[in-house]
């Protein structure tokens, strides 16, 4: 179990994002189904749902993905963090928690610092894909918002 209560499987991040259907219709990643081969107990459909929760909701704060944009460009610590951003340490340090329990940023420490940086394998190409998306199907949304028109 991680600090949040949930078993540290929901937050491996996926190899691919094959996806299947179960007996009651729902898609649901081929990947979390492996970790139930692995030794784990049966994940209901609620569970791997909390799962989906906490990771979308961990993309809801707005300081969370400046955090997640900045570090984009590379490591930074604590106090790079709230000098580009101008935010306080506190908020910082409580949004790099989230974003490193959710598996979003990794950690090390470099002498007297630590360093923050973007998960490289899965976080990083998830946000190009993001970036992607929106700018597909989502700007026009803001330009119609700002201009507004419907």
């Amino acid at each position: 179990m991680d600090k949040c209560g949930f078993r540290k499987a929901y937050f491996l991040p996926p190899k691919h994002l094959n996806t299947i259907y179960v007996s009651n219709s729902h898609m649901i990643s081929d990947s979390i189904l492996k970790h139930e081969h692995k030794g784990h107990k049966h994940i209901s459909d609620n569970e791997i749902y909390e799962a989906y929760k906490i990771f979308f909701g961990t993309l809801v704060s707005e300081s969370r993905l400046k955090i997640i944009n900045l570090l984009r460009k590379g490591r930074k610590n604590v106090s790079e963090i709230m000098s580009e951003l101008k935010m306080d340490q506190t908020s910082v340090s409580h949004d790099l928690a989230r974003l490193k329990r959710c598996g979003f940023v990794n950690s090390e420490v470099d002498g007297k610092f630590r360093y923050y940086s973007l998960n490289e394998e899965t976080i990083k190409p998830l946000m190009s894909l993001i970036d992607k998306h929106m700018s597909e199907y989502c700007i026009h949304i803001l330009e119609v918002v700002k201009g507004g028109k419907k």
